[in-house]
């Protein structure tokens, strides 16, 4: 199921795996292999990964427990080496052994291999901001990469897509803001990767070109009119501290935003920005329009909240 040793480094590198964690993940490799019951938990997470391949909401969850398990205890065998290293790469392995299913379905589906690498090179990216919040290998959200290796997310250009029904809580949510889409419709739910450069409104008028032919093509069952978005960036107390023409500005005025604000998030803003949630308040960094937002507001006392927002793509 899984490449041998020797070829695992060239598929980590067109998943963007840095290469830092590279040697790690091939010694664990090793170790994971002469340990059966650690196998047989790889096979279970990855039949349920691609079990209804592309059906939105159809991968099975992973056992949790199981995995936790893995994250405090010894590496596969009882061997030496990091306690809880095999745990913090375990997702790693489950989506480089998915990877032959979840690229035979984006060919199917037609779907250019360009943008199958650089959707699957999340996982890279994710094992990055991993390193950058808890200074050692991993990866972030295994949940949140499950999208991409199922076939319900797509990178195209700077934003990410996500196939989804907009559902009861969010056509709730939005119904304040004029004639939102209903629970029951088709709704690209719209993402905004780090380590990406800016979020320049030129970038995002490409992507979102790219998404309405992308899913007219290679989707034609599903119809998709609007977009949603659930994001920090929609706070819209971001106004008060950046200037007019700043992209998270920019960005904020494609929505229609809901008004309620919900529960404070501040952690979000702080993660992303900085990139570590358990930063120090008083110590955050004042270096640009955006730190000092986020910082200042957070001295002074006040909140960030989940913005919540939507829009209906233009008619071609």
């Amino acid at each position: 199921m899984l490449p041998d040793a020797d070829d695992l480094p060239e598929i980590l590198l067109d998943l963007a795996v840095p290469h830092e964690d590279i040697n790690e993940l091939v010694a664990l490799r090793r170790r994971l292999a002469r340990d059966s019951e650690t196998g047989r938990l790889l096979e279970e997470c990855v039949a349920g990964l691609v079990r209804d391949m592309g059906e939105i909401g159809g991968a099975a969850p992973w056992p949790g427990d199981r995995i936790a398990e893995l994250s405090t205890g010894q590496t596969a065998g009882g061997e030496s080496g990091e306690p809880g290293a095999l745990g913090r790469y375990f997702a790693a392995y489950v989506f480089v052994a998915a990877l032959p299913y979840v690229r035979a379905h984006h060919h199917a589906l037609g779907v250019p291999p360009e943008v199958t690498r650089r959707t699957l090179a999340d996982l890279g990216r994710n094992m990055a901001v991993h390193r950058r919040r808890h200074g050692r290998g991993g990866v972030q959200a295994p949940w949140w990469l499950a999208l991409h290796f199922h076939g319900e997310l797509f990178q195209l250009g700077r934003l990410q897509f996500q196939r989804a029904h907009v559902g009861e809580w969010t056509a709730g949510l939005l119904a304040g803001t004029g004639p939102a889409p209903d629970a029951h419709a088709m709704g690209l739910s719209v993402h905004v990767p780090d380590f990406h450069g800016p979020l320049s409104p030129g970038s995002c008028d490409r992507s979102l070109a790219l998404a309405q032919d992308f899913f007219a093509r290679h989707f034609p069952g599903e119809n998709y009119t609007a977009a949603v978005c659930h994001s920090w960036l929609l706070d819209p107390q971001l106004k008060r501290y950046l200037a007019a023409d700043s992209n998270i500005v920019r960005f904020q005025e494609r929505f229609r935003l809901a008004g309620e604000a919900g529960e404070p998030a501040d952690t979000e803003p702080v993660q992303f920005v900085f990139g570590n949630a358990d930063l120090p308040v008083a110590d955050l960094p004042r270096r640009t329009a955006l730190e000092r937002a986020v910082g200042d507001h957070l001295r002074a006392g006040g909140h960030w909240f989940i913005g919540h927002g939507w829009f209906l793509f233009p008619t071609v």
